[in-house]
């Protein structure tokens, strides 16, 4: 019987693309999380990864169990909650970042909402920093949005890099100020963006503000300014924006969930990991256990 917490380790450290973040991601020291893998490759009796100085990559029985494992991890957590689900009414305030008000997640929340029909879940889209304002004076229970950088504890449901999008068509004018579409502060992705143009001595102007990543996007696909946002932001017309141009590379953004203390406590932990599941499947569902796995998640 497989070890469940030997499997989250494995699943952690293919999605995540090696231990270090593996251990962020689990709040385990690296050191854990490689005694975890070594474990259960003793267990089996075979090598699950191929590991260099620099990444991690599956072996052809690593890639055999990484589907079992997605399937075994998310149908436990599918019977755990149904078990210990507890009879529960009130309200739920969920904070999003505004890049985040998409299909994915609402159908992760409406999943929850059908599991608890006597609470009144509700969302609010806005700026991380105002919704964790907002949550600091009671106002939200639960905020999820990414960050570059910060100290406030919360819990890391995925990464992914942050790019510069611009038109498929456009070119940046060489030696000429980049323009740029921008979040209103206090915006992560801005703060990261000027930070690093600044480390790097290119020359720019603020050319849109928007609090919509919508307008930020019509602007990028204009061609009329370059804008930073997550890689999976990145729609039909838009494309990463190449160093090439002189334009610096970006930090990662940490998509976060930080959860205030009280009764609500218990289902927004349901809520981090419905969607921690239904965002981890995104590199690889197409295999039927994959499926399986999320078919299981959707269920929360």
């Amino acid at each position: 019987m497989f070890d469940t917490v030997l499997l989250r380790s494995f699943v952690a450290v293919v999605q995540e693309g090696g231990f270090t973040h593996a251990a962020a991601r689990l709040n385990l020291t690296q050191s854990a999380v490689s005694a975890h893998l070594r474990r259960l490759e003793k267990q089996i009796g075979r090598d699950l990864l191929e590991r260099t100085t620099r990444s991690v990559a599956l072996t052809p029985d690593g890639e055999l169990l990484l589907g079992y494992a997605r399937a075994i991890l998310a149908l436990n957590h599918d019977a755990r909650a149904q078990l210990l689900r507890k009879p529960t009414e009130g309200a739920i305030r969920v904070g999003l970042s505004e890049d985040l008000a998409n299909v994915r997640l609402m159908n992760v929340v409406q999943g929850l909402a059908v599991r608890y029909p006597l609470i009144a879940f509700s969302v609010r889209v806005g700026i991380p920093a105002d919704l964790l304002q907002a949550m600091d004076q009671g106002e939200l229970d639960v905020v999820i949005g990414g960050r570059c950088s910060g100290a406030r504890t919360g819990r890391v449901l995925w990464r992914e890099p942050l790019v510069w999008a611009g038109a498929e068509w456009a070119s940046l004018t060489l030696g000429a100020p980049v323009a740029l579409a921008l979040l209103p502060e206090p915006c992560p992705y801005r703060e990261a963006a000027l930070a690093a143009l600044a480390r790097a001595g290119v020359d720019y102007r603020i050319a849109f503000v928007c609090a919509s990543s919508a307008g930020l996007g019509a602007a990028a696909l204009a061609g009329f300014a370059v804008t930073p946002i997550a890689h999976s932001q990145l729609v039909h017309g838009l494309r990463v924006v190449s160093s090439d141009t002189g334009l610096p590379a970006l930090p990662d953004v940490e998509f976060t969930m930080f959860a205030a203390a009280g009764p609500s406590a218990y289902v927004a932990d349901e809520l981090g990991e419905a969607i921690a599941i239904a965002f981890g499947h995104k590199h690889g569902a197409g295999d039927p256990l994959g499926k399986r796995a999320m078919e299981a998640a959707a269920l929360l």
